[in-house]
């Protein structure tokens, strides 16, 4: 085989390489996608009312706890061990991925905002739609909510310097109402 025969070979399994690759990656973002849609649901809608809707939320803050439960600092033995293999960049992939969703509405509440509430826009932003570095809070469900608050105050959620403080001052009662309000927003 001559060189110039050799290189023509390499440089069309370079291409073809180069072709596939994409194609491959995002046949494996789907897959990871596909994993997570088990329990967060296949249309943004979570299996059970205590997963959260993850479609449409914020890529920051999907990456960080992405990252917080492959590195230990967030515990859930059943997100850990989804994201034990996966690197850092693919969690990032798969954050956006689930970022560039639709947010899925749910029916709004005519409910009056609760006391307590006030002190969650300085970082979940006027409308509870987050901003950074704070995760859209409006239309998770009431479940939910009020087991990361109820977390957070507890202190068995720790993967945030703020929340369990700001969880902690507010009785059990008002933690109930604030959740009540944001599922319904």
């Amino acid at each position: 085989m001559s060189v110039r025969a050799f290189v023509i070979i390499c440089a069309a399994i370079a291409v073809a390489i180069a072709v596939a690759g994409p194609a491959d990656a995002a046949d494996d973002l789907e897959t990871q996608a596909q994993t997570c849609s088990g329990c967060h649901g296949v249309a943004g809608t979570p299996i059970n009312a205590a997963t959260p809707n993850i479609w449409g939320q914020r890529s920051d803050y999907l990456y960080k706890q992405l990252h917080d439960f492959k590195s230990g600092a967030r515990a859930n033995a059943t997100m850990s061990a989804i994201v034990k293999d996966m690197s850092f960049d693919d969690l990032r992939k798969l954050a956006n991925y689930f970022a560039d969703k639709g947010w899925v509405s749910s029916q709004p509440s005519a409910a009056a905002p609760p006391d307590g509430i006030a002190m969650c826009k300085a970082c979940h932003q006027q409308n509870f739609q987050g901003g950074p570095p704070a995760p859209r809070l409006a239309g998770l469900t009431y479940d939910y909510l009020l087991n990361a608050m109820n977390s957070f105050a507890n202190g068995e959620r720790t993967n945030n310097l703020d929340m369990p403080g700001f969880m902690r001052s507010l009785p059990e009662g008002q933690r109930d109402a604030v959740a009540k309000y944001l599922a319904g927003l």
